[in-house]
């Protein structure tokens, strides 16, 4: 079976991880394949978006614990260092936008791994959890990075620490999520938004992507000379012309993300 399901629908890439008898949890081939769907989706100039989410009643339970704790499975080091870091990089670096549609529960790497889309949807249903703490260990997958600045740090430290279940309506309320939707018309909006992106300037959202990325290490000058960079490349594309064209022309314009 395979552990990454994935669907070319138009300009979109629906990537549907695929363990759903263990509730989509993680083990080393599917970490590894995932990278490499990711790395496809970078590399084929044919998908302008990604659309994530997870097969079954789940999104990602995280890392499956019957591997960790494997005598002859991958040390903790090893899944940090060679299956999650890369994903959350590979993520952020994806020069096409990613929607990521959380259908279920989202704990541990699961729920991090979702935090590291650029727009996060979920269901009614669907919750996260940073489960950690739980058994002992720290969040991982960029999890102390992207989550404190998300809600703030009080609130990271004490979903951290104490390891509260988040509800969909809650994440949206203290700005983790951009947006719930009752559980039968969550992929139907998901899709709604990742056509929509597809359909954007999506060279102009690769370096407005890589802006936000910035902007946490960056003084106000810094940031501001990178937007000056990244201004000038944009003004340099064929987005930019058409866009600017069809804005005067007054007809909707044709983008090719280049």
């Amino acid at each position: 079976m395979d552990l990454i399901l994935v669907e070319k629908v138009d300009q979109i890439c629906i990537i549907k991880l695929n363990r759903p008898e263990k509730y989509n949890s993680f083990i080393r081939p599917m970490a590894l394949e995932f990278q490499a769907v990711l790395d496809e989706c970078d590399n084929d100039d044919s998908i302008r978006c990604v659309l994530l989410t997870g097969e079954g009643k789940a999104f990602c339970a995280g890392q499956d614990l019957n591997e960790a704790t494997d005598p002859e499975g991958p040390e903790l080091s090893t899944i940090v260092s060679e299956h999650y870091n890369p994903i959350i990089l590979k993520m952020r670096q994806l020069s096409k936008p990613i929607v990521v549609a959380v259908n279920g529960v989202a704990a541990g790497a699961g729920a991090n791994i979702a935090l590291a889309g650029d727009i996060v949807l979920a269901a009614e249903s669907a919750s996260f959890i940073q489960a950690f703490s739980k058994i002992g260990l720290i969040p991982d997958s960029g999890g102390t990075y992207t989550l404190p600045r998300l809600i703030g740090f009080q609130r990271a430290s004490a979903y951290m620490m104490l390891g509260d279940k988040i509800t969909a309506k809650v994440a949206k309320e203290i700005g983790m999520i951009y947006e719930w939707y009752p559980d039968a018309e969550l992929m139907n909006h998901a899709f709604e938004i990742s056509t929509r992106l597809s359909n954007m300037p999506t060279y102009g959202l690769a370096l407005t992507k890589k802006a936000l990325n910035a902007t946490y290490n960056h003084s106000l000058n810094d940031q501001l000379e990178m937007e000056d960079r990244l201004q000038t490349l944009a003004g340099m594309s064929e987005d930019y012309k058409e866009g600017t064209t069809a804005f005067l022309e007054k007809r909707t314009p044709q983008f090719k993300g280049k």
